[in-house]
């Protein structure tokens, strides 16, 4: 009788630390990337194509991959902000690489400020952050938009925030106009 309880009591420790698979799904929303999208300035209700834009963060090497590509050519694009400051600042360059001429590149930079908010979504997934740009004052703006250290004159033209809040990656939160 005694091995038997005994052997129970073995059996029953051995399944007792036994955990359920902690596995993040795919579809899980994690921290959201900064939507822009891209329009002209000479028709504000049509999105406009860039070409060759590369978008290089502050400091680091390599550009932003966007779709798989450092190049990006098309009316939209999506860049991370950094979850552990309250501000990141790009290098958005157009026609990056062209030796044309009548397309030469073309360095604009772009400070964002914002605050962030970290959300517990799960064991298994952790934290997302969400951010919010910073509401425009008189002593702060929720971008700086400046020219690259050789002046060539801004291509972005004008520079607007549709959505301060960040918290998905399905709608536009900065458009820009060139």
């Amino acid at each position: 009788m005694k091995k038997i309880i005994l052997l129970l009591l073995i059996f029953g420790f051995s399944f007792s630390s036994c955990e359920k698979d902690d596995i993040c799904d795919a579809n899980t929303i994690t921290t959201p990337r900064l939507m822009i999208t891209f329009y002209d300035i000479n028709n504000s209700s049509v999105e406009k194509n860039v070409t060759n834009l590369t978008i290089f963060g502050d400091g680091m090497e390599e550009a932003v991959t966007y779709s798989g590509s450092t190049l990006i050519n098309g009316s939209t694009v999506s860049i991370p902000l950094k979850v552990d400051a309250d501000l990141t600042k790009f290098r958005f360059i157009l026609n990056f690489g062209s030796t044309n001429v009548a397309a030469l590149p073309n360095e604009d930079i772009i400070q964002f400020n914002y605050r962030t908010d970290n959300i517990f979504v799960s064991r298994a997934c952790g934290f997302k952050t969400n951010f919010t740009l910073n509401p425009s004052t008189p002593t702060s703006a929720p971008f700086e938009h400046t020219d690259a250290a050789t002046p060539d004159l801004k291509w972005m033209q004008y520079i607007a925030v549709k959505n301060s809040l960040i918290a998905n990656e399905n709608e536009t939160h900065l458009e820009i106009y060139f």
